[in-house]
């Protein structure tokens, strides 16, 4: 592995929240394709290369900032989740694995971002 971010558990489990939303995003009918369909994959993406991106500043504020955006990213995902299941698109089995798995994701985002504060302190 040549690159940081590759080390970094929280790019992994992003990688395989991007997964899960690839699969929800399948499951949306046609006439999502463009809103729903592409906000999720789309958001879910940038979570795992804010990551990344962030992984090469200089320092750890830069850093920190792209964790805030994967945040945020990661904060849309989960209005898309609420949107797709008030809509009834996807079985709500899938969309109850993606809601604890993006918690999960965000405390780790979270703790991540704290960790670099603390440091710079």
């Amino acid at each position: 592995m040549a690159f940081k971010f590759e080390k970094l558990q929280v790019w992994r489990l992003a990688i395989e929240y991007l997964d899960l939303a690839y699969r929800i995003a399948h499951k949306l009918p046609w006439f999502e394709e463009y809103n729903l369909k592409s906000q999720i994959i789309r958001a879910a993406t940038s979570v795992a290369l804010n990551i990344a991106e962030g992984s090469t500043t200089q320092s750890d504020a830069e850093q920190g900032r792209f964790l805030g955006m994967a945040i945020r990213s990661l904060i849309e995902t989960v209005a898309c989740l609420h949107l797709i299941e008030r809509r009834e698109y996807v079985e709500v089995r899938l969309l109850h694995d993606a809601y604890p798995f993006s918690e999960k994701l965000f405390a780790k985002l979270q703790a991540f971002r704290t960790s670099l504060t603390a440091d710079g302190r």
